[in-house]
C-alpha cells in the first residue's frame, strides 16, 4: 500500500526537518497507528502520505507508484481520508454530507446517479446513520459527527482508510465504538486503516502494527508488544510509564 523510503521533509518557514530519514511500509489489511507526542511529526507524515507535501528527498509511494503520479480523482477512488474537520456552516443533511463521498466518481457539476445514492445509503447503515439520514449535519453530536465522516469516507469505496485523529474530543464509549468500527471494516470488507492517535491504549488494543514517531523520526515500529513498552515511550513522550497487559493480552498504559 503506501511505503516511504528516505523521506525528508522541511517547512520554508522552518530551519529543522520535520521529517527525517524515514522508512516506513504500510501493508493490506492491516490497521496500523502512528503514535507519538506533539510536534513528532506525525500529521506532515500523513500530508506526505496523501501527496499534499512533497518530500524534499527520498520517496513516497503509494501501489509502487509515486504520489505525484497519481491524480487527485485516481487516488480518492482508492483512499479515503477522515479529518478533524469541524461540521459544515452552511445547511447540510447528513444523506448530503455522506453522497459527498461520491463525488471522486462523478464528472464536475454531475448530478448523482441512482447507483451513487445506493452506496451511500449503504454507506449510512454501515455506520449506524440511517435513521439520522434526514437530520442537519451541526445538529450532531461529535460521536455522531465521526461517524458520518466514517460513512462519507466509505461511500468513497475505498481500499484505504486515513485518519487523522479519528477520536479527537470523543468520550470513551464514543472512541470505542470509532474503533471497533474500524476493526469490523478491517475484518470484514478487507480495508486498509492507517490513523493516527495520540491514544496509546487505542493504538494498542486496535492496531496490529504501531509506528512510533519521535522528532520527526521513526523511533520504533512493528507489533504493539515490541513498540508501547517503557524504554520506547519514555523517552518519546518525556514521561515515566508504566504498561500492563489488559484481559485480552494487549498493552495498556494506565494513566
Amino acid at each position: 500500500m503506501f511505503s516511504l523510503s528516505g523521506v525528508w521533509f522541511r517547512y520554508p518557514e522552518r530551519d529543522a526537518p520535520v521529517l527525517e530519514a524515514i522508512d516506513i511500509q504500510f501493508e493490506p489489511g492491516v490497521h496500523s497507528a502512528v503514535v507519538g507526542p506533539n510536534g513528532a511529526g506525525k500529521s506532515t507524515l500523513l500530508r506526505v502520505m496523501m501527496g499534499r507535501l512533497a518530500p524534499v528527498r527520498g520517496e513516497a509511494r503509494f501501489d509502487g507508484r509515486i504520489l505525484a503520479q497519481w491524480s487527485r480523482r485516481d487516488l480518492a477512488r482508492r483512499v479515503a481520508v477522515v479529518g478533524q474537520e469541524m461540521a459544515p456552516e452552511f445547511p447540510l443533511t447528513v444523506r448530503e454530507f455522506v453522497e459527498l463521498g461520491r463525488h471522486p466518481y462523478l464528472p464536475a457539476w454531475a448530478p448523482l446517479r441512482a447507483h451513487d445514492r445506493e452506496v451511500a445509503e449503504a454507506a449510512m447503515e454501515r455506520a449506524e446513520l440511517s435513521d439520522l439520514a434526514a437530520r442537519d449535519v451541526s445538529r450532531l453530536s461529535a460521536g455522531e459527527l465521526q461517524r458520518a465522516k466514517i460513512a462519507r469516507a466509505l461511500a468513497q469505496e475505498p481500499r484505504v482508510f486515513v485518519l487523522d485523529e479519528p477520536t479527537a474530543h470523543l468520550d470513551l464509549g464514543h472512541e470505542m465504538q470509532v474503533f471497533e468500527l474500524l476493526s469490523e471494516l478491517i475484518g470484514e470488507e478487507g480495508l486498509t486503516a492507517i490513523s493516527v492517535t495520540h491514544n496509546l491504549n487505542l493504538a494498542g488494543r486496535f492496531a496490529a502494527h504501531v509506528v512510533l514517531l519521535s522528532e520527526g523520526r521513526v523511533a520504533a515500529a512493528g507489533p504493539g508488544g515490541s513498540v508501547l513498552v517503557p524504554e520506547l515511550i519514555e523517552p518519546a513522550f518525556g514521561w515515566p510509564v508504566r504498561v500492563q497487559e489488559d484481559a485480552t493480552g494487549r498493552q495498556v498504559i494506565p494513566r
